[in-house]
Formats: C-alpha cells, sequence, structure tokens
C-alpha cells in the first residue's frame, strides 16, 4: 500500500494527469450547474411575463365591465359584436 502511494506521489506525469481530470470534471459540473441556473432563470422570465399578461387581462375586462354597466342592451350587443362567435 505504502508503495502505491509513493508512485502516486512521485509520479509527477500521474498527479498531472490526476490534476486534469479532476479540473475537467469540476468544470463540467460547473457547467451543468451553469445551465441550470440559466434554465431557471428563463423559467422565471416566463412565468414574469404570463403574470403581467394575466393582469392586463384583468384590467381591461375590469374596465370594459365598469363601462358596460352603463350601457343600454343594444349598446352592449353591439360593443361585444366583434367578440361573439358566428
Amino acid at each position: 500500500m505504502s508503495a502505491l502511494i509513493a508512485f502516486i506521489l512521485g509520479n509527477k506525469a500521474f498527479l498531472g494527469f490526476l490534476a486534469a481530470v479532476l479540473g475537467a470534471l469540476g468544470f463540467g459540473l460547473q457547467q451543468r450547474l451553469a445551465g441550470a441556473k440559466a434554465e431557471r432563470n428563463k423559467q422565471a422570465a416566463k412565468d414574469l411575463a404570463a403574470v403581467n399578461d394575466r393582469l392586463e387581462m384583468d384590467r381591461e375586462a375590469t374596465a370594459t365591465e365598469r363601462q358596460a354597466t352603463g350601457m343600454t342592451d343594444e349598446q352592449a350587443k353591439k360593443e361585444a359584436a366583434p367578440w361573439v362567435r358566428h
């Protein structure tokens, strides 16, 4: 066992190879974590955009409802005509 340790510690080429392998593994792990973080950020941006769209639609619906409460039936039908499927 001590001969193996002495070989590993005494062989600079093997230590260099081991350092390169560990460096490559560390770099790969770091890139994987960075990719996961980028994906989470992209999904969070999509979620935020969806929430903002929903809020805007709610505001428009509320404004339209307030406007529609003062309309006669004929005015309401005329206003709703573009939204009705035939």
